[in-house]
Order: C-alpha cells, then sequence, then structure tokens
C-alpha cells in the first residue's frame, strides 16, 4: 500500500500548470499510480475549473466538451485516432510499463557504477535533472544528505532506508534534513528529480563529494 505522497501544496502547482517539468513528470506519475491522489488531483482540477470558467464548472466543461466533440465529428479532415499503446520497458530481467509521462519522455542510454545505475531524461529544466535509477539486487548508495532536495518515486520493486521501507508508488521528498543510506535485497527503479549534488557523509564515499556535480 503506498504511504506517501505529494504534499497537497505540489499538487495544487501540478493542477495549475506551474511545476517545473522534472517535478510535473514526477507528480503525473505517482497520480497514475495512486487511486487516492487520483481522486484528490481529479478534485483540484474541478476547483481549478470553476475558479477560471465561472458558476458549476461541470455544466460548462460537459457543455463545452459535447460541442467540441460535435465539431471535430464533423470535420473530414480529422484522422482516425490509433488507440495507444504503451511500450515495454525492461530491466533486471523484468519487463514492466512505465508511468506514460516517463515512458513518453526521451532519455539517454543507462550508465552504469557497480550496482547502480542511472539514464537522464532530455529536459531543458534549469537546475533540475530528472534520472531512472536502477539499483540492483544487494545494491546500496552510501549514506548522504543533501544540499537541495531529491524527489524519488518508486516504480517498481522495494528499497528501504532509515525512515522505513516503500512500495511502488511512494513519493519520497528527501532535503538537508535527512541523511539515509537507500539499499534493496531484490532490486529497484526508481524516478528521480534532484536540484542539488548529493553530500556523502561517512568513509571512502566522502571521495564522492568533490564530483558530486557531475553525478546528481
Amino acid at each position: 500500500m503506498i504511504k506517501h505522497h505529494p504534499q497537497t501544496e505540489l499538487l495544487n502547482q501540478f493542477v495549475e500548470g506551474t511545476l517545473p517539468a522534472g517535478l510535473s513528470i514526477a507528480v503525473a506519475a505517482h497520480v497514475e499510480m495512486c487511486p487516492h491522489c487520483q481522486q484528490l488531483a481529479a478534485d483540484l482540477e474541478s476547483k481549478e475549473a470553476a475558479v477560471h470558467l465561472g458558476g458549476d464548472a461541470e455544466i460548462y466543461v460537459d457543455s463545452d466538451l459535447e460541442a467540441m466533440m460535435q465539431n471535430i465529428t464533423l470535420c473530414d479532415d480529422v484522422d482516425e485516432v490509433s488507440e495507444y499503446i504503451q511500450p515495454k520497458f525492461e530491466y533486471q530481467g523484468k519487463s514492466l510499463c512505465l508511468p506514460r509521462a516517463i515512458a513518453n519522455t526521451d532519455r539517454s542510454n543507462f550508465t552504469q557504477v557497480g550496482k547502480i545505475a542511472r539514464s537522464r531524461l532530455m529536459l531543458e529544466d534549469g537546475e533540475y535533472r530528472s534520472s531512472l535509477l536502477q539499483i540492483g539486487p544487494g545494491g546500496e548508495i552510501p549514506e548522504h544528505t543533501h544540499t537541495g532536495f531529491e524527489l524519488t518515486l518508486l516504480l517498481d520493486g522495494e528499497f528501504e532506508d532509515e525512515s522505513g521501507h516503500y512500495v511502488p508508488g511512494d513519493f519520497i521528498w528527501q532535503d538537508g534534513r535527512h541523511n539515509h543510506s537507500p539499499r534493496t535485497k531484490e532490486g529497484c527503479l526508481c524516478f528521480t528529480v534532484a536540484n542539488s549534488p548529493l553530500h556523502f557523509n561517512k568513509g571512502i564515499s566522502k571521495l564522492l563529494n568533490p564530483i558530486g556535480k557531475l553525478i546528481y
């Protein structure tokens, strides 16, 4: 059962269309995976429509939709729309469908170091870096904190850290208040968004800090 969700403020910004691209993709993917947040987002969209349209938004929306559909069906220039077939994503011997917002965004090939592999999404998103992140079975990311924030949406598999155990759909927000060392027994696939390098805390992993800007 999904236990970690976006804050209401983040959902509001998602509905308003004011989030940076990476965060918008993350929230859209979570909403696709989480029935609870699907309903919240639908309620927020209805309220947003009421603000912009005035009065009973549902009446306006239904009326506008009916008129639009009539115009489309009467137009000879419109091609028949084919059914969307979601592509399969292969990783660690598994085959799954990624949430649409992630699946439909171009990304780089995976680069791997040990049991960790990262594929960068091709977004013009300022300081934000969005990635697909794989951790192989038995893998662990050394203990670290964050000089900015890191958002992790677990897409498949499981992992745990000092704060708990996570399941697909969990939306985990970490910042400078948190120290953690994510680890997985069976392997996992995550979508991550960060706006600043990780800061490693212990042992030999501290040697990674000078090149942190290259790996976040």
